[in-house]
């Protein structure tokens, strides 16, 4: 067993400890490791959907304009190094075993989950690599997610929609105070959410905390004609910009991000207009409407709740396609089945499912009794079965959670790939 795949075993043990949302024990284990939190500037993204591609598209802007960057994401799509990525790049494995280990050893740490251990190391990373700013992903929430140790130079919330309510609360305004727990003092906090009830959460908790808050609709927005996108923030606007990520619901999340751009230009961060189209031309975010053209096709999109489904529906209603659609389906057992699978109906000519090989995934079974489908006895088969249900002009659609996506994608594209962990 490798060095790497050795330390990913002792990290990966830690799952037993599950999620334990809180700050005190990344505050101890941060202060113990003499603060790396402290030497380097971020931008903190939090929200439901859209997340990543803000982050994303926030970091190759960033790049760009010359920024030495980081960003931290999770979960993983392939390899454990994509969360903690320099300039664009992941983390070698050879430095990622060198600090699980150097982690491990040190006896003074409380208690770590796994979640915090990697937070952990991806603050040291970014330290130790005079990173000059760091995009910086949420967990699960944002309040008392282990990356909310950081004050960051500007606070980004995306749209919220339900997601693990058991943790996070039961209704939308529950769930949006929780996210909005990421709010600083004095740091601005640009605002994708839309909807009422969330918005006066989030404005409820700006007041507490002395917040200026950036809305979408108000302060910014985009609008698409034919395949380009405009948007606007402020008194600025830019035209014509083209997205390296696809679908028309990334106009919101490259709002978001340009909005956020413009907090870190007042800042005194030098980020020109060229870099700003540069960067957003760039954005490369893999399994989130990725394709892979073949006989048949596949489109990988990590849809991973309702929300996230009805927006890659949409999407589906963009294409111009005329062959036969098939949906590859998994999802974890928190979600909402039935909406996820209403969201594909009159979009999909058949359905196959299967089950990831993560101990939250649900059975293929329960999902066939929600809409008719295939039930495979794994990925491998069910991979199977919707390459021979398209056809050789056809499109699978890969969606419903990120694990599924991994397993399916490293078998169709033939990618290195560590285990999964649902953290």
């Amino acid at each position: 067993m490798t060095r790497y795949r050795e330390a990913l075993r002792w990290l990966y043990g830690l799952e037993s400890r599950g999620i334990k949302l809180g700050l005190e024990r990344m505050a101890r284990a941060a202060e113990l490791r003499g603060h790396p939190e402290r030497e380097v500037q971020y931008v903190h993204v939090a929200g439901t959907n859209g997340k990543g591609s803000v982050a994303t598209m926030v970091e190759s802007v960033l790049r760009a304009a010359g920024y030495r960057t980081g960003q931290f994401a999770s979960p993983h799509l392939q390899r454990y190094v994509e969360r903690v990525r320099i300039a664009g790049r992941p983390i070698s494995e050879r430095a990622a075993a060198r600090r699980i280990e150097e982690l491990r050893a040190d006896t003074r740490l409380p208690p770590l989950t796994f979640f915090e251990y990697t937070t952990l190391l991806a603050l040291e990373a970014f330290r130790d690599a005079h990173c000059d700013i760091v995009v910086l992903e949420v967990g699960l929430g944002g309040r008392l997610d282990s990356t909310n140790i950081v004050t960051p130079e500007v606070s980004v919330i995306t749209n919220i929609s339900f997601e693990h309510q058991r943790i996070l609360g039961d209704t939308l305004p529950k769930i949006a105070r929780e996210k909005a727990g990421v709010l600083k003092p004095d740091v601005p906090c640009v605002v994708g959410a839309r909807g009422k009830s969330v918005r006066r959460a989030i404005t409820a908790r700006a007041s507490e905390v002395g917040a200026p808050l950036r809305w979408i609709d108000r302060d910014f927005e985009s609008a698409w004609d034919s395949h380009s996108l405009s948007v606007r923030v402020g008194e600025q606007s830019w035209a014509a910009l083209r997205l390296g990520l696809r679908g028309k619901y990334q106009g919101d999340n490259a709002a978001c991000a340009l909005a956020a751009l413009t907090e870190l230009r007042k800042r005194g961060f030098e980020v020109s207009d060229a870099n700003i189209r540069a960067g957003l031309k760039r954005a490369k975010w893999p399994g989130r409407l990725e394709w892979h053209r073949g006989d048949p096709s596949f489109l990988f999109d990590a849809a991973h709740n309702a929300a996230g489904c009805e927006t890659l529906a949409r999407y589906l209603d963009e294409l111009d396609f005329s062959g036969r659609t098939v949906l590859l389906f998994g999802a974890m057992r928190d979600k909402d089945h039935r909406r996820m699978l209403a969201a594909f109906d009159d979009r999909v000519d058949r359905r196959v499912y299967a089950r990831a090989r993560v101990h939250r995934s649900d059975s293929a079974d329960r999902f066939a009794k929600i809409r008719k489908g295939s039930v495979s006895r794994s990925v491998r088969d069910a991979v199977t079965r919707a390459q021979r249900a398209a056809g050789p002009d056809g499109l699978v659609v890969v969606a419903g959670s990120i694990f599924l996506v991994a397993e399916v994608r490293a078998l169709v594209k033939n990618v290195r790939t560590d285990p999964q962990i649902a953290m």
